[in-house]
């Protein structure tokens, strides 16, 4: 039974960036089908502890982790809490993410590197941990959450919306190579969701670059739509999808 494929009882996930948005919405999904949840945040410890307290409502065993993914030791620092914490992890979602919105001919060379470093960089080291242990017991789930800039960049995002692409890009590669093996790699691509993030400000755009930039479906999506997809990537019912980038986004990247 379907019901059945998606449960996901006993397994270990850790999801990047679960304190809000996306990640938070993802985190609570994977707890209400029984997966036991290591809530990663970088600065805000109550915010992280509040969605550990709320996923711990659905029976299952939850702990935070605060780690800088910016830093060149976080993977490492991520990877030995989560041992400390559960022992092994069954399920990694690799959401949290810099955004930083510039003009493409005013972003420095710090801004570069602050989002690629968190995005594509952080998201490689993340893969080279976990991946390992997740073969050995021939069982295990990788989800990249990317963006449908991947396919249709925002003006002021050059830097951010070539991370998401480079993802894209590493998550076919990893899929091929771990296919064989019991592991899954799969990338899924958000359009515009309410979240905090979509309430910051933005540098303005022409409006023949805006008129391109529209949503079919017409409106932005909820943190919950992308949620739903991301359970049945990360359990048994998408067991026979790896390597491919899935988007949620609206008709956006049409």
């Amino acid at each position: 039974m379907i019901r059945d494929l998606l449960n996901l009882s006993g397994k270990n996930a850790l999801v990047t960036g679960s304190s809000q948005g996306i990640g938070k919405a993802i985190a609570l999904a994977l707890a209400e089908f029984g997966a036991n949840i290591l809530v990663h945040y970088r600065s805000d410890k109550d915010e992280a502890q509040a969605i550990a307290n709320e996923a711990k409502s659905f029976g299952v065993k939850t702990a935070i982790a605060g780690v800088d993914l910016a830093q060149p030791d976080a993977a490492d620092d991520l990877f030995r809490q989560a041992g400390e914490q559960f022992g092994y992890i069954d399920i990694l979602v690799t959401n949290a993410s810099v955004q930083l919105p510039k003009q493409w001919h005013e972003t420095t060379a710090d801004e570069f590197d602050e989002q690629v470093d968190t995005n594509w960089k952080s998201t490689l080291l993340l893969m080279q941990r976990f991946a390992p242990g997740m073969t050995e017991r021939g069982w295990g789930r990788i989800l990249t959450i990317g963006s449908v800039q991947e396919v249709k960049p925002h003006p002021t995002m050059i830097v951010y919306a070539g991370t998401k692409a480079a993802i894209a890009n590493t998550v076919r590669n990893l899929a091929l190579q771990l296919a064989d093996q019991g592991v899954t790699v799969n990338n899924l691509s958000p359009g515009v969701i309410k979240t905090p993030r979509t309430e910051q400000p933005i540098p303005p755009i022409p409006n023949r670059i805006s008129q391109r930039m529209v949503i079919p479906i017409g409106s932005a999506g909820q943190p919950e739509d992308i949620a739903g997809l991301a359970v049945l990537l990360c359990s048994n019912a998408g067991r026979y999808i790896t390597g491919q980038t899935i988007f949620v986004d609206g008709g956006m990247g049409l």
